[in-house]
Parts: structure tokens; C-alpha cells; sequence
């Protein structure tokens, strides 16, 4: 019954069905939720989203004031401006760009600006890399950003349009990323159901905001704070982000009345009867770890696939419940968290949330993809074999690798 009144919404809200980029299903994401004003400064592979904008703007499509800048600092700066003055505001920046930008994350976040920053996400230099993996968005999971990562161009857009609901929210009024994989998912074609503008701006209503500068009536933005009150303002920051979990399963619920499509905080893939899981993020990774699972089934071993599309804050609660009852999991991150006892920074938050739940579920540290190495299906096998053979609780592997 749900599943039929789920594709009754989906038929009256879909206006058109197009073969789009990821980039470009962001962009007419930012279209439909009519946003006020948008600062960029162009960095691979993220230029094509507003490159994109700028055609909807110059042709009449989006009435929105376009702020080309000289750097990624002050394309977040300008939108901090812009979203203190309570406009609906978007950037997008990718690798260096987000460095750049770091700064200025902890302003955004601090100042409690519900901005929305799409990041295709690129490896880091040095040495230079224009290709893909997560390098950029792990150095920002601290920032005090809700993080959501998407796996296919349908969902990007899909969590671009409800960030703005989440964002927006009384109970969080904080910045949001989507992130998705640079030139795997920004560049590559797939289809993508429109809807029709109406219905997502009913879904997205703008909502008032006491964060706001106006000459009718002054507040103060971003003032110094004293030992006395800075804990206190950090605390709030924190406990507003707590929310983004309830808050993100409320959007989606209605989001799935209108539109006929959920995620969730994470996605599960065959575990209900699982010995083994695999923890994955992203559309590449993911993908193939899918096909894996499957080849794995036919093979007689019973593994699941946990993919996690809420990174910050971290559904510890639902994670938990999904791992607690496998022999053993793999994480396969994307990126290396430099020095650290696990070089998988998932892993890390993976390892950490079951340790405080008091369950010891050995695990495997697996760092892949790096500077967009290939990443095949046969790879993740290997790991699903691993675990079915006993692999020890302190594995830490890095996977493909040239001998």
C-alpha cells in the first residue's frame, strides 16, 4: 500500500526524466529551490555545477545574484555574508578550494548560517591529483557541518533539495555538504527525474530566521566571546548538530509523501542474515562493493553492505544496530586519516561508535581508491573472503596498490 501511494506522489510530482551529470542534477537542484544567491570561484571537477546556474540566470530561469570571486575563502565568506542577511545561499568548491575554504567552515558553522555546499569531492596535493577520493571532505568532518554523501546523480539531487529543509530548521540553523564522487558521479551521465518546481518549493518554504542582520531590527553577528560565554555557544553548536539525525528522518518522511523516494541516515544492502558486512560511502566504491556482495551470495557466503549517506553528525544508533550482529566487517575508506592507530577514518568512527556500545565486532581497516585508483569488483571479494577466513580484529589493509 505505501509503495503504491509512493509512486502515485512520484507520477504527479516528476515533471521531466533527463540523462544528466551529477553536476548538472545539483544544479537544477539549487534551481528548484530557488535560491537567492550564489558565490563560486571554479575548481575541478565542481566548475560545471555553476557553470550550469549561470545559464539558468542569464536565460531567466532563476532569479538569483550570481557573486563570481577571486578565491574559495571568499566565495564561503560571500555566502556567509549573504546568508546572514537571510538569503537563501549555495556554493560548491571541491579539494584545494575546500582547504581554502576551512576557515571559514568554522565561521559558518559558528555563526549558524544554513547554507548548502555541494562538494564533488577530489584528492588532495601534494603531489597534484585533479581525480577523485574523500581526501577533502574527512579533513572537514570537524567543522561542524551536517555531511550527507550521495551514490547516484537521482539521490544528489534528491539531498541537495531536502538539505535546504534541514538547514532551514529551527532545531539546527547550520550548514550542510553533499558530497559525491568528483568525475565518477559530477561528470558521468545518468538518468534523473526533475520535479516540477512548485512541488519543491511547498517542500522547501522559507522560513524566518532570529539570526539575522537587519537595520529594523540590530543583532550583533560573530562577536567576541569571553571564557565566560564561547563554551556555552560551541555547546549549543553541537547539540544543534545532534539534531540533524531526527531532523533528516522528519524531511525524508515528507519528502517521501511528495515525491515518492527515501534514503535514510544509511543504506542496507542484504544484511538481514549477514556473518559479514561491508561499510561504504560514495557511488564508485559502493557500486562495486554491491556486485560483490552478490558474487559472495552465489558463492555460498552470507554478507551485507552497509553504505553511510549521513557522515556528520554520525548515526551512531542505527549503525550500531546493523553491525552488532555480524562475525566481522570490513570499512573501505577513501581517503587516510594520516598517523592514526586505523588509517581509515570511517573506520575510526565505525570502530569507536561499537567500542562505546561495549561490542567487540572485529573489524578491517581497508584504505582504497586513493587518487581515484581503480577500484574493482574482484578487490572487494578479496575482502569479503578475508573476513569468511577469520581475518584478525587489528587488519589494516591498503588495497591496490601497485607490487
Amino acid at each position: 500500500m505505501l509503495a503504491g501511494l509512493q509512486r502515485g506522489a512520484r507520477e504527479r510530482a516528476v515533471w521531466r526524466r533527463a540523462g544528466l551529470t551529477t553536476n548538472y542534477a545539483v544544479a537544477f537542484a539549487v534551481k528548484a529551490v530557488d535560491v537567492d544567491v550564489v558565490a563560486v570561484y571554479p575548481i575541478t571537477p565542481q566548475t560545471t555545477i555553476v557553470e550550469k546556474i549561470a545559464e539558468f540566470i542569464h536565460g531567466g530561469e532563476l532569479r538569483a545574484e550570481l557573486i563570481h570571486v577571486e578565491s574559495e575563502h571568499s566565495a564561503l565568506s560571500a555566502a556567509v555574508g549573504a546568508a546572514a542577511t537571510g538569503a537563501r545561499t549555495f556554493t560548491a568548491t571541491s579539494s584545494q578550494g575546500l582547504e581554502l575554504m576551512h576557515e571559514v567552515l568554522h565561521i559558518a558553522s559558528g555563526l549558524r548560517l544554513p547554507i548548502v555546499m555541494a562538494v564533488p569531492t577530489r584528492a588532495l596535493s601534494a603531489p597534484i591529483s585533479i581525480h577523485n577520493d574523500y581526501s577533502d571532505i574527512m579533513n572537514a568532518r570537524d567543522a561542524g557541518w551536517a555531511i550527507l554523501i550521495a551514490s547516484t546523480a537521482q539521490e544528489a539531487y534528491d539531498t541537495v533539495i531536502q538539505a535546504y529543509r534541514i538547514a532551514e530548521h529551527p532545531d539546527v540553523q547550520l550548514p550542510v555538504m553533499v558530497a559525491y564522487d568528483g568525475y565518477l558521479m559530477s561528470h558521468t551521465l545518468e538518468p534523473v527525474e526533475l520535479y516540477r518546481e512548485e512541488h519543491v518549493r511547498e517542500f522547501v518554504p522559507r522560513r524566518g530566521r532570529r539570526n539575522v542582520l537587519d537595520v529594523r531590527s540590530p543583532i550583533t553577528l560573530g562577536a567576541f566571546a569571553t571564557p565566560d560565554n564561547y563554551y556555552e555557544f560551541k555547546y549549543q553548536q553541537e547539540a544543534a548538530l545532534r539534531n540533524v539525525e531526527g531532523v533528516l528522518r522528519e524531511v525524508e518522511a515528507d519528502f517521501a509523501a511528495r515525491f515518492g523516494a527515501s534514503y535514510g541516515p544509511l543504506e542496507a544492502y542484504r544484511l538481514e542474515d549477514a556473518d559479514y558486512a561491508l561499510v561504504t560511502y560514495g557511488g564508485a566504491a559502493t557500486g562495486n562493493a554491491r556486485v560483490a556482495v552478490d558474487m559472495a551470495r552465489e558463492r555460498g557466503i552470507r554478507v551485507g553492505l552497509l553504505r553511510i549517506r549521513l557522515y556528520r553528525p554520525f548515526p551512531s544508533a542505527p549503525i550500531i544496530t546493523a553491525l552488532a550482529g555480524v562475525k566481522a566487517f570490513a570499512v573501505i575508506d577513501r581517503a587516510i586519516a594520516y598517523g592514526s592507530p586505523a588509517p581509515g577514518p570511517l573506520y575510526k568512527d565505525v570502530a569507536a561508535a561499537l567500542y562505546m556500545e561495549g561490542l567487540t565486532v572485529p573489524g578491517i581497516s581497508v584504505v582504497h581508491g586513493i587518487g581515484q585508483r581503480a577500484m574493482y569488483v574482484e578487490d572487494f571479494y578479496g575482502v569479503i573472503k578475508m573476513l569468511a577466513e577469520g581475518a584478525s580484529t587489528d587488519k589494516v589493509l591498503f588495497l591496490g596498490l601497485r607490487e
